[in-house]
């Protein structure tokens, strides 16, 4: 079922990647690496220390209470290649306050050698799509990986966590495998009015395949994000789609974990004046009475 849509060495960057507007100062941490995850754990370390929270995981992926992260591997069987993962399942089955959408058909977590479920253990890194992806893909925490089905974009909405009350966030960063084109993944982040905060880019691995790569991005106190939309690579994963290094195709490109700030409500600047303004009026009533 189709779901809703609302529309090198370690490098690490504090600029804007690439175009549309930069409303506020942000911190920008980007890594392009080879296919051990220790070549881009640097750069994500520094965005989790940006965020907060610490290194130990509490209940559905909250560290400290100020950062949430999901790496996928805790998914079950059940909602695990060949079977579709849940929109939402990030929001009800593990409360962490986000929510997908796709112009696609869905999305999927790849299969893991613990699979007992009906056609699994699939092949491992999405060759239940398509073999040859078995050597093209590398996690960055072992085993799952996660992608879009029949596209390539997606959004992620902030909530908070376990609830249907919209929420922002102030960072939010992913690990992505097999970058190759250095102008073909992204990561545009917007308000909560939907005006768009800027476009990064994700830096291309070191390697010919299975390579990681990392970008995080937070804002300052002033900026809160209340949606990202991520490319993943120039085409949608399929049976007869084969990777740029398996002759000239697209760049097909999955992801690992997700890292973001604790989802929560604060109040539009407008709303905390308003609210402020009401409050010196109540004062000063009491005062002369």
């Amino acid at each position: 079922m189709k779901t809703s849509f609302t529309l090198a060495a370690p490098v690490l960057f504090l600029a804007c990647l690439s175009g549309g507007p930069l409303r506020g100062a942000a911190v920008i941490r980007s890594v392009g690496g080879d296919n051990t995850p220790a070549s881009i754990t640097a750069g994500r370390d520094l965005f989790r220390s940006d965020l907060g929270g610490g290194a130990v995981a509490g209940a559905n992926g909250s560290f400290g209470g100020l950062r949430r992260e999901i790496n996928w591997d805790g998914v079950p069987a059940a909602s695990a290649a060949p079977n579709n993962l849940s929109a939402t399942f990030f929001n009800s089955n593990s409360p962490r306050g986000a929510v997908f959408s796709t112009p696609g058909t869905g999305f999927i977590v790849s299969s893991a050698t613990t699979d007992a479920g009906a056609g699994q253990p699939a092949a491992a890194d999405f060759g239940n799509i398509n073999a040859s992806y078995t050597s093209r893909f590398g996690a960055f925490s072992a085993q799952r990986l996660f992608t879009m089905l029949g596209s390539n974009v997606m959004d992620v909405s902030f909530f908070l966590a376990g609830t249907a009350t919209p929420a922002t966030v102030t960072g939010f960063g992913a690990v992505f495998s097999d970058v190759f084109v250095a102008t073909g993944s992204s990561i545009q982040f917007f308000d909560a009015t939907n005006a768009p905060l800027g476009t990064f880019l994700v830096p291309a691995g070191t390697t010919g395949s299975e390579s990681l790569s990392f970008l995080g991005v937070s804002f300052n106190a002033g900026e809160r994000i209340g949606r990202v939309r991520i490319t993943s690579g120039t085409a949608a994963l399929g049976a007869g789609v084969n990777d740029l290094a398996n002759g000239g195709g697209p760049d097909l490109v999955v992801m690992d974990d997700f890292i973001y700030s604790e989802p929560t409500v604060v109040p539009e600047p407008g709303a905390a004046a308003v609210a402020l303004l009401a409050f010196g009026s109540c004062l000063l009533r009491r005062k002369r009475g």
